[in-house]
């Protein structure tokens, strides 16, 4: 079993099988959003380290993409059986730098686990021979090849899941990797390699860069000629500056950016469940997904309702320290994060929307931390800044519409497309709706995630897709052989 504090190395980051400092001995601290403690010192690489483990994974390549995907599966299975014999000191862990109460942190990092899993036997079933297709005249074989190293840069509110997302698909292709996880949560990637290591991955093939050089060492991941794929995850805008960085030497980019999701209740919908299950899925996480259903659509005749249910449900989510049991959201994960929240449900006030939970502010007791208050809006113009712009906060928004036309009309009427939500009481007059919203997915009736279905958006949302066979696939070139017919 993993022991945190004696086995694993939180001070160094990995590249071609070694847990190396920084060329310069510089680190940065590593703290707990709860409390603001430190709780590592973490080496900061930059460039130079960047290149060797840039080298490190095309020369690792060569090897890992020849084995066959039932070699590949069987190492990745080991490591998904010590990723799950150790699911609760790894949660501890993420809990500890990201701020989410423990039991969701042990949640993610069973579902992390679960794409290892699930990407091993996927491609060991359906990838690991040529394809053929007849033709009369000629003799065609497709192959499935990987597509060489990937760039993985990763965002910090879901530090374990996110890193498991691209890794697990990549590997069991035959792409090796590097990793850049964010600056504030790279404890949970840290583990995660040394369990890479214990399970038997050759060295080379999954390097992990701790950094704050953000800038520079993404920079280089982005333009790297000898990096064939660039996998991101985090906001519109540096998903711009990646695809540009990208362009000169034609990688292939999968992007997953923000979102502000439409949750449509329609008025034959249960309208209890569907609000109050509306508030609880926007404040998971602390607000902290880019998929969070954070635009509620009632029907305007019905908009105190939905407030009333709202003010109850969003009174059960308990802000509080994640090491509670009785904890429903902890902190955000830091003081940055926490002042552009606050300005953001400042700026609701200021254009005039309606709090009717929440505000400004720490909640009472928990002044010490990086604690939002659980805020609702109602009466939402989609005009406001609070409707346009991703808070990435437990902050929801209630928008009134006129008919059903006009609730299609305002979940449209945004620059991002990642996800949507639909609850009706006839499924088919929800999938109706569903068919007419520009997101990449689309939740009926309060169901959940499932990471067998792609997942990625539509306009700013991004491109490409993770998670299922797509997901897969977007770590592997086809190429055509032909032959003369016999």
């Amino acid at each position: 079993m993993l022991d945190i504090a004696a086995k694993l190395n939180l001070s160094n980051g990995y590249v071609d099988g070694d847990w190396l400092s920084a060329g310069d001995n510089k680190t940065f601290a590593v703290s707990n959003p709860a409390n603001g403690d430190i709780i590592a010192e973490v080496a900061d690489f930059g460039t130079v380290e960047t290149e060797k483990a840039i080298a490190a994974a095309k020369n690792a390549f060569v090897d890992w993409s020849k084995r066959t995907a039932k070699q590949r599966c069987d190492i990745m299975k080991a490591w998904f059986r010590l990723i799950m014999q150790n699911q609760d000191q790894l949660a501890r862990l993420l809990s500890q730098e990201q701020g989410k109460p423990f039991a969701e942190a042990k949640g993610e990092i069973a579902y992390g686990a679960s794409y290892i899993d699930w990407f091993a036997e996927e491609a060991r079933r359906n990838y690991g021979d040529v394809v053929p297709a007849a033709k009369p005249d000629t003799q065609i074989l497709v192959l499935k090849q990987a597509i060489g190293v990937v760039a993985a840069i990763t965002p910090w509110n879901f530090p374990n899941a996110m890193i498991a997302r691209k890794v697990a698909p990549a590997l069991a292709a035959g792409c090796t990797i590097v990793i850049k996880p964010a600056p504030d949560t790279p404890l949970s990637a840290l583990a995660l390699a040394q369990l890479a290591e214990e399970a038997g991955i050759p060295k080379g093939v999954v390097n992990i860069i701790p950094t704050t050089q953000t800038e520079a060492v993404g920079t280089l991941l982005t333009t790297h000629p000898d990096v064939a794929k660039v996998s991101f995850t985090g906001s519109t805008r540096a998903g711009v500056e990646v695809a540009k960085n990208a362009a000169p030497t034609v990688k292939r980019v999968a992007q997953e950016l923000g979102g502000k999701s439409a949750n449509i209740i329609l008025d034959d919908a249960n309208f209890q469940k569907a609000v109050a299950g509306g508030v609880i899925a926007c404040m998971g996480n602390s607000g902290q997904s880019c998929n969070a259903p954070t635009r509620m659509l009632v029907p305007e005749a019905r908009m105190e309702e939905a407030i009333a249910i709202a003010k109850a449900a969003v009174e059960k989510v308990r802000p509080g320290n994640p090491s509670d049991e009785a904890t429903g959201i902890g902190p955000v994960v830091s003081e940055l994060q926490w002042n552009k929240i606050q300005g953001l449900i400042e700026k609701g006030v200021e254009e005039g929307a309606e709090i009717i939970a929440g505000g400004p502010g720490k909640p009472e007791g928990l002044e010490q931390g990086y604690y939002v208050k659980p805020t609702i809006f109602a009466n939402v113009r989609n005009n406001m800044t609070i409707a346009r712009e991703e808070i990435f906060g437990p902050v929801l928004s209630i928008l009134p519409y006129k008919d059903e036309d006009d609730a299609v009309a305002i979940a449209n009427d945004t620059p991002y497309g990642l996800a949507a939500y639909v609850s009706s009481g006839d499924e088919a007059h929800a999938l109706k709706v569903a068919r007419r919203l520009r997101a990449g997915s689309v939740h009926l009736n309060g169901a959940g995630v499932n990471f067998m279905a792609p997942f990625g958006g539509y306009k700013m949302s991004g491109n490409g897709r993770e998670w299922g066979v797509l997901g897969l696939e977007e770590f592997l070139e086809t190429k055509a052989v032909l032959r003369p017919a016999k």
